[in-house]
């Protein structure tokens, strides 16, 4: 590179009797460098992977990337130098797939993640509304609740529901959790769901067989058949609690800066918001306003078909579009933003909850039944499985058949003592979808024809295929197969699937940092879809079985041809990005101290960076300006307090984790420097 660069040089001014536009030394250049960077390690994240010592930056774009000497070339007397000592530099980060404006800290009830039996929940919960002095007729919104680990019942907290309202009775109190999925609620929320005529009639039994009989898979019963309080995905909304997007929304207006605080402090200059509403768009808006955007933002427009159904329950496809085009028109000649994508949710999330009686069923759709496993809980409250119901058995076609006379309490408590499970474990199910199969095949179809990229959610294997239906159908009926369409999770992918995905040319977003062995969280997922026993790695995990070969494939999906982009899906499971996490489990699979998951599927760690460098800039049409470092493009980049190339050669991938960045820049501008 420093060839070319000393090569174009040389065609400007100086030896015009040799060269009709010579040069003199760009030191005594009136339009020498504004910045240059010596003594790097810069990784380039171009196709060879190349490396380079130094870089010089002029009006916010890179001049010169080659070695020290030719880097002094470029220093003159308004210079500012910045001379590392071998720190390894890479191009600005780009996360493909958050939540930004959920990712600032701010005084709000919050569990972190942190993991609480039921009773501890209480306790907390009951702090916050001391703290904040909530008043009975307004809710109480607790972020970040872990609903995958923790929350073991006893007999004073039987059920999510008993525990909060052992918090409050009066205050209307909702979890949300920390996957943006999963909700409880005490009594006084319940008591607030309104059905579709808009009556406010409460969630118990009695309305789940009627009013709300559509939300069943959504919605936790006991062992009575009553509410546990734990609802998820779109059931959530019947209560009329606020919802994740916008809870935090007007305390986050008055600091929006603290966004891209935090974004670049982890190195990040470029973002997918991967569900943008009118509401969030103003947040951004704002920050470009007051000149503190500095990142790059795509938006995939976020539109709900089922709020746009006609009186006839018909979903108005037109008028989503014409919604979307207005917003993408809005933004087409913004330097920062664009809003070329729309997201939709092809499924749910993959957790079951042992802890529920009867156990709940993971929500998404599979392409085969779930299995019915029979937990047991140790002296700890820990949960392993014990065996399974045999749904094929005269016992549970007797209970299909007479569903009501088992679904009394007394009845149910007899059957369970008598047969060790509960009757409602004698259904066989296949999850569902988010939207009925043709709605999704369509909403696709009629958003590809407008010309927008579509970015969808696709938890499980039978979401996965749906999704990659809808986008072969999208693109045979309008002959375009060039957009960036992506599917947003893949955590459980049928191998069948997998070569669609390379001959689609997909991107896929990947949250890496979730492909790795966590027992508690393994048991909401794994015996549904494998016969386990026990709950260690070995049990959990069976070799040959079908979760096993499904789980997030990275390496499989990427050598079939499919593009990886990082997306941290943050403030899921947590709000800070952590790109490094997520970087050091897509290369090692594991957590610090853990066994790691499907070593087979461990991609190298040239390809996770460039999933959040140069892939990412691609699928974001910014690579013209981004993702890699190259004369010509802007000057996003960032220095890191280890060399991570290096830790994972040596077989120590796992401390990439504890990666800080020193310095990022962004359109040759120092926007973020860590404190010594």
């Amino acid at each position: 590179m420093r060839a070319d660069a000393g090569g174009a040089r040389s065609c400007l001014i100086v030896i015009a009797a040799a060269c009709l536009s010579g040069v003199v030394s760009a030191a005594t250049d009136s339009r020498s460098a504004d910045l240059v960077v010596t003594g790097a390690r810069i990784y380039t994240a171009t196709p060879e992977h190349t490396y380079a010592q130094a870089l010089a930056v002029r009006d916010g774009r890179i001049v010169f990337v080659g070695s020290n000497s030719g880097a002094a070339e470029w220093i003159g007397p308004q210079t500012k130098t910045e001379s590392l000592h071998g720190e390894l530099v890479l191009p600005g980060l780009i996360d493909s797939h958050i939540h930004a404006t959920g990712i600032v800290d701010l005084d709000v009830c919050d569990l972190k993640s942190e993991p609480k039996s039921l009773a501890a929940l209480t306790e907390f919960v009951r702090g916050c509304i001391k703290r904040y002095k909530t008043p009975a007729d307004e809710w109480l919104s607790v972020r970040q609740w872990n609903f995958s680990d923790g929350n073991q019942p006893d007999a004073a907290h039987p059920t999510l529901r008993a525990a909060l309202d052992l918090a409050s009775k009066a205050v209307p109190i909702q979890l949300l959790g920390n996957d943006g999925h999963h909700g409880a609620f005490n009594s006084a929320a319940l008591a607030r769901a309104m059905n579709l005529k808009g009556v406010q009639v409460g969630l118990s039994r009695a309305t789940l067989a009627k009013d709300f009989a559509t939300y069943s898979k959504l919605i936790g019963v006991d062992a009575h058949g009553e509410p546990n309080g734990n609802l998820n995905e779109e059931a959530r909304a019947l209560t009329g609690a606020p919802n994740l997007l916008v809870v935090d929304l007007p305390a986050v207006t008055k600091v929006p800066q603290k966004i891209t605080e935090r974004l670049n402090s982890v190195g990040i200059t470029g973002i997918l918001d991967p569900l943008v509403t009118p509401e969030i768009m103003v947040v951004y808006d704002e920050l470009e306003q007051g000149g503190q955007l500095t990142i790059r933002a795509r938006f995939a427009q976020f539109y709900d078909p089922d709020e746009f159904r006609d009186d006839h329950g018909q979903v108005d496809y037109q008028k989503m579009v014409k919604a979307a085009s207005a917003v993408r028109a809005k933004y087409a000649n913004d330097p920062l933003i664009r809003a070329d994508f729309v997201k939709l949710f092809a499924d749910g999330v993959a957790e079951g909850n042992p802890y529920a009686v009867p156990p709940t069923l993971p929500e998404v759709a599979a392409l085969r039944p779930y299995l019915q496993p029979i937990f047991t809980k140790d002296s700890q409250g820990h949960l392993s499985v014990t065996g399974y119901v045999d749904t094929d058995s005269a016992i549970c076609k007797n209970v299909r058949a007479h569903g009501a006379k088992y679904n009394e309490g007394a009845f149910s408590t007899a059957f369970i003592k008598a047969n060790g499970f509960h009757p409602a474990q004698c259904a066989i199910s296949s999850g569902q979808l988010q939207h009925d199969r043709a709605v999704e095949m369509e909403f696709i179809k009629q958003f590809h024809l407008a010309g927008f990229n579509v970015h969808i959610h696709a938890i499980g294997d039978a979401g996965v295929r749906t999704a990659i239906d809808a986008i072969e159908a999208a693109r045979a009926a309008d002959g375009v197969s060039t957009q960036h369409d992506a599917l947003a999770h893949v955590q459980v992918v049928n191998p069948d699937d997998v070569p669609r995905m390379g001959r689609d040319h997909l991107y896929l977003a990947c949250t890496f940092s979730w492909a790795n062995f966590d027992p508690e969280y393994d048991m909401l997922v794994v015996p549904f879809f494998d016969r386990v026993s026990g709950r260690d790695y070995a049990a959990l995990h069976p070799a040959g079985g079908y979760y096993e070969r499904a789980v997030y494939p990275f390496k499989a999906m990427k050598n079939a041809g499919a593009t990886l982009v990082g997306g941290s899906d943050a403030p899921v499971n947590t709000r800070d990005p952590q790109p490094f996490v997520n970087i050091a489990t897509a290369v090692t699979r594991q957590l610090p101290g853990a066994q790691p998951i499907t070593p087979a599927q461990r991609i190298s760690v040239e390809d996770a960076i460039d999933a959040y460098t140069i892939n990412g800039a691609r699928y974001l049409y910014l690579d013209d300006q981004a993702g890699s470092i190259e004369t010509g493009k802007s000057a996003d980049f960032i220095v890191l307090d280890r060399d991570i190339v290096e830790l994972a050669h040596a077989g120590h991938g796992v401390e990439i984790a504890q990666t800080h960045v020193l310095k990022t820049w962004f359109r040759g501008v120092a926007v973020y420097s860590r404190e010594p």
